[in-house]
């Protein structure tokens, strides 16, 4: 025979965890969630339910948790995804806990197939499995038995042409060693990882038969719509820049909202690129990425500003707190301290795409570690690789600022060569020019881009920043104690 079966794919419902399972839940797999207690295992087998039950596909939840079964639901019901609707036509609810403290397998055995044959579910659930397994331990059955009967539920199981999950207080190694796993075609692991007062909630796809799954750990968070998950995957190549497509010579010009720096980048910044802007505290950056969103909505183009720190209330710019109450810039913005680069960098995109902006200012790199969770403070290199990534797989252009150290004497352009990872940068200065402190503006690179390579002094005005039309002359190595002359009048 040359034909090969197919299997059907099923659409968890979870935000991520489709992509995690290459495409979605096998259909008639047998599938165990394992994970400490709290970890969410009981929330995202009731997600899955909810979103796949119908009266086409009817559930069969199957309790032996020592709480009764209407405590739970008391609790489920407060996730948007809960629909009362579906229980009862749809979801049926069976609480073995009776029958379990007898010790007696056969009857727990006996029940489910009853209660099976009775209901022919498409899915079915047994919430907490663990508690078989602790009950043969106090019980008169010996282990030979309980082998048995995780077998024979797991080959039965099989045999009813539905998909089937088994969830269990397991940690860390153990289900791997478990007898369940020999007769299960899937496996998620739920862990909680705690460090420095910070809790970070990760998926692991374990094992699932017939699917090229992503492998690793995968950071996901508990909602008010369930659990979402946050696959550690690059977004796809824009179509610009696919293997075979056409290439401008010459990309279309975004004026940044500075008319002098404009002109240092040849008539404003490629379309499409991401702007690095770098200085000490006070050289202007934050004023820098304003004027390039108010530019934009003064060209009928919407903006997105990302901020770590200045809220919209706290800002003195008030044209931009006008353009955010009008909706002509939308904010991404957040006061917790144990945010993961995959909740942020989904944030950012899903407001991108819901305003249809076109100007993405972040601001600023800085202060963005401050808010992440300790693990990622390590690489915040490639953190921000991810962040860039999705912004050109949009097309976006965008203004990034990161601040640096006061030192006078040394010239950097970012923190971990965060510069590598953008399409430009714009570096802003201070130096002692006759016993003044000024400040100086110049363009380090444009990719695929001419672009001036003077040396420019510059004022903070209530306009903004406005450029001196002349360089300045340096004399001596800018990184050695620079000197600068003014320009000639």
């Amino acid at each position: 025979m040359s034909d090969k079966v197919a299997l059907g794919l099923l659409k968890t419902g979870v935000p991520g965890l489709d992509t995690l399972l290459g495409g979605g839940l096998p259909e008639f797999s047998f599938n165990l969630v394992a994970g400490p207690p709290g970890s969410g295992k009981t929330t995202l087998a009731h997600q899955i339910m909810f979103a796949l039950a119908s009266s086409e596909r009817r559930a069969l939840f199957f309790t032996v948790l020592g709480e009764p079964p209407l405590k739970m639901l008391r609790y489920q019901q407060q996730f948007s995804f809960f629909d009362v609707a579906k229980v009862g036509p749809a979801i049926r609810y069976v609480n073995l806990g009776e029958n379990l403290r007898t010790g007696d397998f056969s009857g727990v055995l006996d029940r489910i197939m009853a209660e099976v044959e009775a209901f022919s579910p498409s899915l079915v659930f047994v919430d907490s499995f663990r508690s078989v397994v602790q009950t043969a331990k106090g019980g008169n059955e010996g282990a030979a038995d309980l082998q048995y009967f995780i077998q024979e539920l797991g080959t039965r199981m099989t045999t009813w042409q539905a998909t089937t999950f088994l969830i269990g207080e397991y940690m860390h190694t153990d289900p791997e060693a478990n007898p369940i796993m020999t007769v299960a075609d899937g496996m998620l692991s739920l862990t909680q990882a705690h460090e420095h007062s910070t809790v970070v909630r990760k998926m692991r796809v374990v094992k699932m038969r017939g699917r090229a799954h992503l492998a690793g750990s995968h950071n996901f968070r508990i909602t008010d719509d369930g659990l979402r998950v946050y696959p550690r995957v690059l977004p796809p190549l824009a179509g610009d820049r696919q293997p075979g497509a056409g290439v401008e010579t010459e990309p279309r010009r975004i004026p940044s909202g500075t008319p002098g720096l404009d002109r240092m980048l040849n008539g404003g910044l490629p379309d499409g690129h991401t702007m690095l802007v770098v200085g000490p505290t006070g050289s202007g950056k934050t004023i820098l990425g304003t004027r390039f969103l108010q530019e934009g909505v003064r060209r009928g183009e919407k903006g997105v500003a990302m901020f770590f720190e200045k809220g919209t209330p706290r800002l003195r710019n008030a044209e931009l707190a006008a353009m955010v109450q009008a909706g002509q810039v939308a904010l991404v913005e957040s006061r917790l301290l144990d945010l993961t680069v995959e909740e942020l960098i989904d944030e950012m995109v899903q407001t991108l795409q819901r305003t249809g902006a076109r100007r993405l200012v972040i601001d600023s790199l800085s202060e963005f570690g401050l808010y992440m969770a300790p693990e990622f403070h390590a690489d915040l290199r490639q953190a921000v690789f991810r962040m860039l990534s999705e912004v050109a797989k949009l097309g976006v252009t965008a203004v990034v600022t990161i601040g640096l150290d006061d030192n006078f004497t040394e010239l950097r352009f970012s923190q971990a060569n965060i510069s590598y990872l953008t399409d430009a940068v714009v570096a802003l200065r201070y130096a002692e020019v006759e016993g003044q402190l000024r400040k100086f503006m110049s363009v380090v690179k444009v990719r695929g881009s001419g672009h001036s390579t003077d040396v420019r002094g510059y004022h903070i005005t209530d306009a903004g920043i406005e450029l001196e039309e002349l360089p300045t002359q340096v004399e001596g190595t800018l990184t050695g104690g620079t000197v600068l002359r003014p320009p000639a009048h």
